[in-house]
């Protein structure tokens, strides 16, 4: 229903959008996501920073040479959004595990009941979902926002409210902290669709297949999308609640089956998980350094989680970093070198000024001490 209202619009404003625009809307994602990230400040900016540094390996698009590839050939194509992901989430959180005793290890290994949602679950997550959607909606929109920001943002939310009496802590239990992230989820994933169609930036590595596809076909992703091929953007959001529709059938009947992967013993589970992630990128590139990358980076992710580092501001960094750098050439090869064009056209000084009062309001001494207790697990 978002993506119906509110891409049409859109697509007249896209028209105004010049390389300035994009890259000072791609600084306020990133601002965004420091603020949104939980624990330190220094620490989110610090990833984003990291983000936007992996980002610059590879080939240099308007020169052609190669940066950071240290004579490595398989880094000047970038390194892999997918090894990284699965290293630092994946792999990380194998390492963490197996660092804990034996005992703690479990996930889940009694007798399972009680799998069908309450009257009073429905009544404690309903305000979750619908804070969730409004989220997800939001940041969906924002280049580079997409799912994965929404998900940590929305649970970051639900923690920052207050617990009612009863309920169950964060970490132990609350199903407002399922509700909402998953919540977000889908509604990140599904207007993360609205940059791609009226500007035609593919916000996340999801987008960037659909532009591939799109291309392949003989469309060109961005404002004429809905004009020239309406019935390929009709049929898209068709294809959304067809999904949705499918994604009920499949997953409620099959809820215990689901739960019951969570008694597997660990020392079982966990060779598994690995297994699939190397299959997995190695599928993409039928790269064996891939491989070797993901494993780079689980340590490096172990490293992260033993110093209260989120990793999502880097995932972000990564993803923006080079969209940010190219639009940013651009926009100064066509002023001649005047860096004054971010801010002499109003649209450009406007996202630049609203990231500018998000980085002072959140830096104000009251709201820093308040963000502090939120993002304080329960």
């Amino acid at each position: 229903v978002i993506l119906a209202a509110f891409a049409p619009p859109l697509t007249e404003l896209a028209f105004k959008f010049g390389p300035a625009e994009y890259f000072s809307l791609m600084v306020l994602g990133l601002i965004g996501a420091v603020v949104l990230a939980s624990g330190s400040l220094l620490k989110a900016v610090c990833m984003i920073i990291l983000g936007l540094l992996l980002g610059l390996v590879g080939t240099d698009v308007n020169s052609g040479v190669a940066r950071y590839s240290f004579d490595i050939p398989e880094l000047t194509d970038g390194i892999s959004f997918i090894a990284i992901a699965m290293g630092i989430f994946g792999y990380g959180e194998i390492i963490s595990n197996l660092a804990k005793p034996e005992e703690d290890r479990q996930a889940f290994t009694a007798k399972l009941n009680g799998v069908w949602p309450t009257r009073d679950d429905f009544r404690r997550m309903t305000p979750a979902v619908l804070r969730g959607t409004a989220l997800g909606c939001s940041l969906g929109i924002l280049p580079g926002g997409g799912s994965l920001l929404s998900s940590f943002a929305s649970y970051t939310l639900e923690k920052k409210l207050r617990l009612k009496s009863g309920e169950i802590p964060f970490g132990k239990g609350n199903i407002r902290g399922v509700a909402g992230p998953e919540s977000a989820n889908n509604a990140g994933a599904q207007t993360s669709f609205i940059p791609l169609l009226t500007l035609g930036i593919p916000g996340n590595p999801v987008m960037a297949l659909m532009v591939g596809a799109m291309t392949i076909h003989n469309i060109q992703p961005g404002p004429q999308v809905m004009t020239s091929n309406p019935e390929l953007f009709w049929g898209l959001i068709a294809s959304m609640w067809i999904g949705n529709l499918m994604l009920i059938i499949l997953n409620l009947p099959l809820i215990g089956m689901w739960i019951k992967l969570l008694s597997i013993p660990y020392k079982w589970l966990f060779p598994a998980i690995v297994l699939f992630c190397a299959v997995g990128v190695y599928s993409t590139n039928n790269n064996t350094f891939d491989i070797w990358m993901v494993a780079v980076f689980g340590v490096i992710g172990y490293g992260f989680i033993k110093l209260g580092c989120e990793p999502a501001p880097l995932l972000l960094g990564l993803i923006l970093g080079p969209m940010m750098e190219e639009n940013l050439r651009r926009a100064l090869l066509l002023s001649r070198g005047d860096w004054g064009v971010l801010v002499t056209r109003p649209i450009s000084a406007g996202l630049l000024v609203a990231a500018v009062v998000l980085v002072v309001i959140v830096l104000m001494p009251a709201v820093r001490s308040r963000r502090e207790e939120a993002f304080v697990e329960a």
